[in-house]
């Protein structure tokens, strides 16, 4: 049960426009009800989330995979049960890596572009700075208009997760 309410919308007509925007691409999620308590940060999230997913050169294929990793890694259910696997099969990934993720360094599903990109989140997680080593795999594979906006995305879901978690939603 999250830890704070649920803005519930027949309650607050002075959000209608707020709650449309965001059903029209989120749907009702739980999410957005319990951020609905600063509209502002709110429609923040929405934003931020509706640039990662339509206004970066990542590929969505690789934007799930960062994602699915970070928020596996910090345990956040919510987001887990989201992205896994509707969304990651919507962008690409297949059942295999799906289910070869929690171990993808002894799996041969992955690339050495998507191996790449999970090291860099997984260093990401461990520590903000990320050894050369690992940040040199992504520069192999990834411009550096695409490497800023998966750093971004990565530290949103780390976010994102802290977040989640911590209001239990």
């Amino acid at each position: 049960m999250a830890r704070v309410s649920l803005i519930q919308e027949e309650n607050h007509p002075e959000l209608a426009d707020v709650f449309d925007r965001i059903k029209l691409e989120r749907g009702r999620g739980n999410v957005y009800r319990a951020l609905l308590h600063s509209p502002a940060v709110a429609l923040t999230w929405f934003e931020q989330n509706n640039a990662f997913r339509a206004h970066t050169a990542l590929d969505g294929k690789t934007r799930e995979l960062a994602i699915l990793r970070v928020i596996q890694l910090k345990q956040a259910d919510y987001l887990l049960q989201a992205h896994l696997p509707k969304l990651a099969l919507k962008e690409g990934l297949s059942e295999a890596q799906c289910d070869a993720l929690a171990d993808w360094r002894a799996s041969a599903q992955f690339s050495e572009q998507e191996r790449a990109v999970l090291g860099f989140a997984e260093a990401m997680i461990a520590s903000p700075e990320v050894p050369e080593a690992i940040f040199d795999a992504l520069r192999a594979h990834f411009n550096e208009r695409q490497i800023v906006e998966l750093t971004v995305l990565i530290g949103a879901y780390i976010m994102s997760s802290h977040v989640l978690t911590a209001l239990a939603i």
